[in-house]
């Protein structure tokens, strides 16, 4: 059975319903004729941080104890769950402690400072990661909130496509990004109870496919150095994640850079809204037909819009996409 089950799901709804935004559900004709199915996309790049990972990180603060929150949060993360956490520690008037790698976004970095977190980098690297993060949560005595294994996120990330399904009724397809496998186990325990008959797919980078080669070899594989535009998608899954995909995910699939930069585009063209490159990540398999989806009714999870406009301009430029 899963750590975290449809009870926390429904609990997490609750419990970040004072903070979290109720984002919009958005369709687009001109991709539901490149895909030849019906898409509904639920624009997480439009919540609070612009990202889902708001989701997760408050539902975890608002679930500590009063002597815990005095303390405050600590994490690594490489952007999203940073300034997620920040804003989920500053609301509730507890301090935060980020780690982020020294290759993270500016853009990001910038934005966890501004909600008052005090940032700490690290060498990007997963060992990188978790020795500077052990030695700033030994010096302040915070409690930990893992980016993506934590059940208290899982459930809160669970609560976006739980939304999604309460708005859109039946969906008999629902993707969603993957990389440490919290928005993806999340959305994989919502649906389980809300819409048992439709399949769940996971999308990933190809130069980050921890995940479907975890799933193929039945351990999870950590030691990997990733290589992919989509900056939110490079860390491994956890065991909680690892288990809980095991259980209920349909498959995974990879995507190519080229995948993803056109999706990005696409999105940002037709649909006049911005998002990152993971978020693309889950749209590249409708717009490349890799996955069957003709005729069905569909649900993306767009996973955040945090993006350095000069720097992917430039990625642009270099794909020839400008």
């Amino acid at each position: 059975m899963s750590l975290v089950v449809w009870d926390d799901v429904r609990a997490a709804r609750a419990r970040i319903a004072p903070f979290a935004h109720r984002t919009p559900v958005l369709t687009s004709s001109s991709i539901d004729r490149m895909a030849d199915t019906h898409v509904v996309f639920k624009c997480e790049n439009l919540q609070r941080t612009g990202s889902f990972k708001f989701r997760g990180a408050v539902n975890a603060v608002a679930s500590l104890a009063p002597d815990d929150r005095t303390r405050g949060v600590y994490a690594h993360s490489s952007g999203n769950h940073a300034q997620a956490l920040a804003l989920a520690a500053s609301l509730h008037g507890m301090p935060a402690y980020l780690v982020m790698p020294e290759n993270s976004n500016p853009t990001k970095v910038a934005a966890t400072r501004g909600y008052g977190a005090r940032v700490t980098p690290c060498p990007s690297t997963h060992a990188g990661r978790r020795d500077v993060a052990e030695r700033i949560g030994a010096e302040t005595g915070a409690t930990f909130v893992h980016p993506s294994d934590d059940p208290r996120v899982i459930a809160g990330q669970g609560t976006a496509a739980a939304e999604l399904l309460d708005e859109v009724g039946k969906l008999d397809l629902i993707l969603a990004p993957v990389g440490g496998g919290g928005l993806l186990s999340g959305t994989l325990i919502a649906a389980a109870h809300l819409a048992p008959d439709a399949r769940v797919i996971g999308c990933e980078p190809a130069g980050a496919d921890d995940a479907s080669r975890s799933l193929r070899e039945g351990r999870r594989i950590t030691d990997f150095t990733p290589k992919t535009i989509a900056d939110g998608l490079r860390t491994p899954l956890g065991e909680n994640t690892f288990a809980i995909l095991r259980e209920h995910v349909d498959r995974i699939v990879p995507v190519s850079e080229e995948e993803i930069v056109t999706a990005m585009r696409t999105v940002w063209e037709r649909m006049k809204i911005l998002i990152e490159p993971s978020s693309a990540v889950a749209v590249a398999p409708l717009l490349g037909r890799t996955i069957d989806a003709k005729g069905q009714r569909v649900g993306v999870i767009l996973s955040g819009g945090n993006v350095d406009v000069s720097a992917f301009f430039e990625v642009l430029s270099a794909e020839g996409a400008v």
